[in-house]
């Protein structure tokens, strides 16, 4: 076969040599047979790449369904048939208030709700306020405290203490929870919990929420699956489905968001180890709803609560490790009707004792079972 970029490297050459010499006839002659081979060999490259088969979409989409990658695969292997309601998850006790997302003088968490969540926190506890945007505080913050009205997370009143009930910069709900969305859109794997302290209307949550971006599609609503008449689901079928941010709050007036009323789906112990750290029973925090309630086909989730009234370092350190694991197996297990918690909820989560045992190998422990 002719070599065509070899014939038209020499018709180059002479059209060069043709225009030094002046000679008018022979280079016209070489244009236009440099013409004739560009289409040429354009030709031949269309008719290789139309004769190539077409690599479609539905064929990768039918490939990947069929590997053993595929997400099914992949969920089944890391969960088994283990449903919600049988595993456990590390949770962070006011996750907002931490030193790297904000400037709070007074901490639960030492990291930002991002590296909670990188870290292999699963839950986060989140207290929701409205803060009405206040001329006089833009003010005398000489410009740095300009914030609309909105749903911002604070530990009390948004305008009381900076660094006490709310820190600066304001950290937005919508803005936190777009954390929460982006991190499960980059690992399809992981199922997480957000419980709210509520203290917005239903009207002001549900324009919060509707500013998240890609958070309707991942929304885990127990009413569209049937889990009062059915249980709750297995977490590969959740994963599967991409229905994989549950949320929870303390007030009742919002299901129709999907937001899970805290009281009707869960059970809860008293929050609080008290100010010594010493008040290890475990008692429930609503007196209508024991730990062991009973309930035909259903099983309310466990939350477990693990901290004083006031956090520090050093106390968080003193009760995350050893005392945590023998308060679930010696009180809160029982209490519950022999179920471990699902979720787990501490201060300072990456703190412990000497004694080899952590939140996060705790929880690991719990989920590894008997």
């Amino acid at each position: 076969m002719l070599d065509m970029d070899m014939l038209r490297l020499w018709f180059r050459g002479r059209l060069r040599g043709a225009l030094r010499r002046g000679h008018a006839r022979r280079t016209a002659a070489c244009l236009l047979l440099l013409a004739l081979l560009g289409t040429a060999t354009t030709t031949t490259t269309a008719t290789a790449t139309t004769a190539s088969p077409p690599s479609t979409a539905s064929t990768a989409s039918t490939t990947a369904a069929r590997s053993p990658g595929a997400p099914a695969d992949l969920a089944a292997a890391r969960w088994g048939d283990r449903r919600l309601d049988e595993v456990s998850f590390l949770t962070t006790h006011n996750a907002f208030t931490n030193y790297e997302d904000s400037r709070w003088s007074s901490v639960n968490q030492s990291e930002s709700v991002r590296a909670q969540l990188d870290g292999g926190v699963r839950g986060l506890s989140l207290d929701t306020h409205w803060y009405e945007r206040s001329t006089w505080l833009c003010v005398i913050s000489f410009g740095s405290d300009c914030y609309p009205s909105d749903v911002y997370l604070c530990h009390g009143d948004c305008k009381t203490f900076a660094g006490a009930t709310y820190a600066l910069p304001r950290q937005s709900f919508h803005g936190t929870m777009q954390t929460v969305v982006d991190f499960l859109a980059a690992h399809p794997q992981e199922v997480v919990t957000v419980f709210l302290e509520d203290y917005v209307s239903a009207d002001q949550l549900s324009r919060s929420l509707g500013r998240v971006r890609g958070l309707s599609d991942m929304v885990f609503r127990p009413d569209e699956w049937g889990v009062r008449q059915n249980g709750w689901p297995k977490v590969a079928d959740l994963v599967t489905s991409g229905k994989r941010l549950l949320i929870f709050s303390d007030r009742s007036d919002r299901e129709h968001l999907g937001v899970m009323y805290d009281r009707s789906w869960t059970v809860s112990n008293y929050w609080s180890l008290g100010d010594l750290g010493n008040d290890t029973s475990c008692v429930t925090r609503w007196p209508d709803v024991p730990l062991d309630r009973q309930e035909p086909g259903f099983r309310r989730l466990f939350t477990m609560s693990h901290h004083r009234n006031v956090p520090t370092v050093l106390t968080a350190a003193l009760d995350n490790g050893a005392k945590l694991r023998n308060r679930i197996a010696g009180q809160c297990r029982p209490a519950a009707g022999g179920r471990d918690p699902n979720y787990v909820s501490v201060d300072f989560h990456r703190l412990s004792d000497s004694s080899g045992h952590t939140p996060a190998s705790i929880v690991a422990e719990l989920n590894a079972g008997p």
